[in-house]
């Protein structure tokens, strides 16, 4: 099994396939690096692909620390993937928590990146529902602790932004659900704390993402309520970047709807790879509704 160490001597398990440009999958908190198989199978026909189980997620180490779980430690862990595989720079393509992780990612080693998906990402991050989101991430880590991962998968698995999901596509969901409940309940709960409970809101950094030359580019499901206006703010506020709004798709966007996903995300790093994916044309002004002179 293939394992990499961080650079505070993590170990963490990684899978790759295919030649050529690389790209690197970051998974969300429900899933793990299994969740990435369709786009695994899909492009590495085409590209050198690499998802890797992040820590606190079996087979990577599990740290019993909670100051070893950050969304600061969690982008610098793609940097340390990088390195240790030798990569100078990659497209990060994260989904929820991996999709905050690529966020920070491109801020933080912007030079790194060739480009950026940030997919599903954006609990937490409405002002309004901030505090809520921080308690019941601390309620969520304290059912990881007391019931264990089988038996809590089977209510964390059934979140409102789930739902979509498991109507669609039943067995697709059920095998979500069923890995979901194979996941450490320690670092779980440690992940929870760690990173979920402490990420700042993507609305505080609104300076740094305007400032951010990334290639960025947003997805977001119609059924996926929260993410909704946090992706629409990256859209205005990130200069490269591009907003896909999946229609009927709830928060499992890549299992949910794996073709139409692959399909957008190959487009984009298609023009990314051309250099035809641009910052918007100053001339296009979004307080303007209608030219007169």
């Amino acid at each position: 099994m293939p394992y990499l160490t961080t650079s505070d001597d993590v170990k963490l398990y990684y899978e790759e396939a295919g030649e050529g440009t690389p790209i690197v999958f970051v998974h969300e908190f429900g899933g793990d690096l299994r969740s990435w198989e369709p786009q695994m199978r899909y492009f590495s026909r085409r590209y050198r692909c690499i998802a890797f189980a992040a820590r606190g997620y079996t087979p990577s180490d599990v740290p019993d620390d909670i100051e070893q779980y950050s969304q600061a430690i969690a982008a610098r862990d793609i940097r340390d993937v990088l390195d240790a595989l030798k990569i100078d720079r990659a497209h990060i393509v994260g989904l929820s928590m991996g999709g905050f992780a690529t966020l920070h990612f491109g801020l933080d080693y912007a030079d790194r990146a060739r480009s950026l998906v940030v997919a599903g990402a954006g609990y937490g991050a409405e002002k309004e529902f901030e505090a809520y989101f921080r308690e019941v991430s601390l309620e969520v880590a304290k059912q990881f602790d007391t019931q264990g991962a089988p038996q809590f998968a089977k209510t964390y698995s059934l979140a409102a932004s789930r739902i979509a999901f498991q109507v669609k596509d039943p067995r697709g969901w059920l095998e979500f659900a069923t890995m979901l409940g194979e996941h450490s309940a320690r670092g779980s709960a440690l992940t929870m704390r760690g990173v979920q409970a402490r990420r700042p809101s993507i609305y505080d950094l609104d300076a740094r993402l305007k400032a951010m030359t990334v290639p960025t580019l947003v997805v977001v499901g119609d059924e996926d309520d929260h993410c909704l206006q946090p992706g629409i703010f990256l859209k205005r506020t990130v200069p490269a970047s591009g907003l896909v709004v999946m229609p009927k798709t709830g928060h499992t966007l890549n299992l949910e709807e794996p073709a139409l996903f692959n399909q957008h995300i190959a487009e984009f790093l298609a023009m990314v790879e051309n250099n035809r994916w641009l910052p918007r044309d100053s001339r296009a002004v979004p307080a303007q509704i209608m030219k007169t002179s």
